[in-house]
């Protein structure tokens, strides 16, 4: 058998992933697109008692909204990787369940839509003040204007070293460049935080796409094994 095949017997690293981000930005989307289980989703109907603080401005066909997290899964055989994705409630009266989420997680996508930037401000201030490493990736829907990255990365006011990523969150192949740009981008700050004193590590080889690092290069610090309880990764 092929050592990429999936098997019992191979050992898997799990890495906890946040898909955050603002209201209607396409979190429940990202995670379903890319998820090999079926998705765990906390979603419930919009109704008119939460029309004076959920605007549906950009977003005026969306009909439901997640409440709790949503919860995906993808196993990478060849690289021996397991990663959880974990999606945060987008409306701020929410916001009090994300450092629980935020939990044992390597990184963040931080989601945004150029129609409504300023969504995803709070969810970028969020992960900068913990530390938690996070990429941007602005989901490209059919209606809104195109940008480049630099552009959007100029409006968020972005530490320049922060990746930001143009992509389709519909798209399987497009929302694994994001995921697979988060873990190289927290792996990279990871051995840049190593003490000096530790040996030095070569920097990662680029990563052919959808691949993604092999679980041994991975700090054991953001690595843990996982036994397939989703809820031990909390």
């Amino acid at each position: 058998m092929k050592a990429f095949e999936a098997s019992d017997d191979i050992p898997l690293t799990a890495l906890k992933i946040l898909i955050a981000g603002g209201f209607g930005v396409g979190k429940t989307t990202m995670v379903a697109t890319v998820s090999e289980i079926e998705p765990l989703t906390t979603e419930e109907i919009l109704t008119t008692a939460s029309a004076a603080t959920d605007s549906l401005v950009g977003v005026e066909n969306k009909t439901t909204t997640t409440v709790s997290m949503d919860f995906g899964r993808i196993t990478l055989w060849r690289q021996q990787l397991q990663l959880l994705l974990f999606g945060t409630p987008g409306q701020d009266r929410f916001w009090f369940m994300w450092d629980d989420l935020a939990l044992g997680s390597i990184g963040a996508v931080v989601l945004a839509d150029t129609r409504r930037l300023d969504d995803c401000f709070s969810a970028v201030e969020f992960f900068e003040d913990r530390g938690v490493p996070f990429v941007v990736a602005v989901n490209e829907f059919d209606t809104a204007h195109r940008y480049t990255a630099e552009e959007v990365q100029s409006a968020i006011e972005l530490n320049p070293d922060v990746p930001v990523i143009m992509f389709d969150a519909r798209a399987p192949f497009s929302t694994q460049q994001v995921l697979i740009r988060l873990v190289e981008y927290a792996l990279t700050l990871s051995l840049r935080s190593a003490p000096a004193s530790e040996p030095a590590l070569d920097p990662p080889a680029p990563v052919p796409s959808p691949s993604l690092p092999s679980s041994a290069s991975l700090p054991s610090s953001a690595a843990s094994s996982f036994d397939g309880n989703p809820h031990r990764a909390f």
